[in-house]
């Protein structure tokens, strides 16, 4: 009966997960403020650059606080079902957690599966689980897009941080799977650089707006 429960909160958790993350904030706001898809401007991405460009510092603002905060809101509400439901919350579920509501952000089922690129949402949901990672990521993010001017060269380099940051904690905080931590970091990041595909090749030839630049 206890596995019976666990396995049933695991896929309601599994399930509001994606569910929060497909509520893509830039597609909201952008129709709220300007009865326009966001996606059919600008870079296409239903992201806070993208509505940064596109209608300026308010919206994206908006934008911003409620795609980090989706993040947060998906782990603390799957934390709270599993332990309603089994009691307990495996240190698998976070990983699960984290994976669903990047895919429903990425690939939201309320817009036609097409959605933004998983930065924000990330970010919310590594402060949750390890806020000394999160500043790592956050430095080298701030560090990069001070210097280059360019968020998408930011992110990808916040992205490979991520990985590398939590196998230093993992290792010095000596946690009990610093390995399969290390390994859900890897994916999660490679979901954030697969997003950025275009805007690697677009880095590679030397065509990458520099932020503050008109598309």
């Amino acid at each position: 009966m206890e596995t019976f429960l666990l396995i049933i909160a695991l896929l309601l958790t599994a399930f509001f997960a994606y569910l929060i993350g497909s509520v893509n904030f830039a597609i909201i706001v952008t129709r709220l403020f300007a009865k326009k898809d966001i996606r059919d401007y600008g870079s296409g991405n239903a992201g806070m650059t993208n509505v940064l460009r596109t209608l300026g510092k308010g919206p994206a603002a908006i934008v911003t606080v409620g795609d980090f905060c989706k993040g947060m809101l998906a782990v603390l509400i799957g934390h709270l079902i599993l332990l309603f439901l089994s009691g307990e919350v495996p240190f698998y579920a976070d990983y699960l957690i984290a994976l669903l509501v990047m895919l429903g952000h990425c690939f939201p089922v309320f817009y036609g599966f097409k959605g933004g690129k998983g930065i924000l949402v990330s970010a919310g949901v590594i402060l949750v689980l390890n806020w000394k990672v999160f500043l790592v990521i956050l430095a080298v993010f701030l560090v990069v897009v001070s210097i280059k001017k360019i968020v998408s060269l930011a992110s990808i380099s916040a992205a490979v941080a991520f990985p590398i940051a939590t196998l230093i904690f993992a290792l010095v905080g000596k946690v009990p799977h610093p390995f399969l931590d290390t390994l859900s970091a890897v994916l999660i990041s490679g979901i954030v650089i697969f997003m950025h595909r275009g805007n690697i090749k677009r880095l590679l030839n030397g065509t990458e707006k520099a932020f503050g630049k008109k598309k």
